[in-house]
């Protein structure tokens, strides 16, 4: 993780709780391939994971989330195959207004909805092993807060990747 070849980016990921349950996004992947995740994205320099948070939540949902929690899980994946490493840290929205939009700037995010358990869980299996176990795990309140979750993907495509846990 300390080699200074090794590219290293931030992502913050925000778990929104609504009448109908936990805030789930499809996100446009290359190749055409939908994920079913909770809205974030990559911390800028210089940003907060908390300010980058807030601004993608935004841009993606139309949510303004005015408070967040203190971090509820932390996930790290090493891609040894493409010399880069992930670090996703998970915040909850304790407080938010607005009403879902969907314009993302990016042209990433295309739709999203608040689903119960069931269907967050059977929506999540679209999504990595780094997005899916932590968010299923809590879904399932299988934390017990500070949660960190380390993996390794191996491969260079998104067909050929093999997600390992550590």
């Amino acid at each position: 993780m300390g080699d200074p070849e090794f590219h290293q980016w931030a992502v913050a990921g925000g778990l929104i709780q609504g009448e109908g349950g936990l805030l789930l996004v499809a996100n446009r992947r290359r190749g055409g391939h939908l994920e079913w995740t909770p809205p974030g994205g990559v911390v800028d320099r210089g940003e907060t994971s908390i300010l980058a948070l807030g601004r993608e939540v935004a841009e993606e949902t139309g949510l303004m989330v005015e408070l967040w929690s203190s971090l509820v899980y932390e996930v790290s994946v090493e891609f040894p195959d493409r010399e880069m490493f992930l670090r996703v840290q998970v915040f909850r929205a304790e407080s938010w207004s607005g009403s879902l939009a969907f314009d993302d700037p990016e042209g990433i995010v295309e739709d999203g909805r608040f689903v119960d358990d069931h269907e967050g869980l059977r929506l999540l299996e679209t999504a990595p092993r780094w997005v899916s176990e932590p968010v299923g795990a809590w879904i399932q309140n299988d934390l017990v807060g500070g949660d960190r979750f380390d993996y390794v993907a191996h491969g260079i495509d998104h067909q050929s990747l093999v997600v390992e846990q550590r």
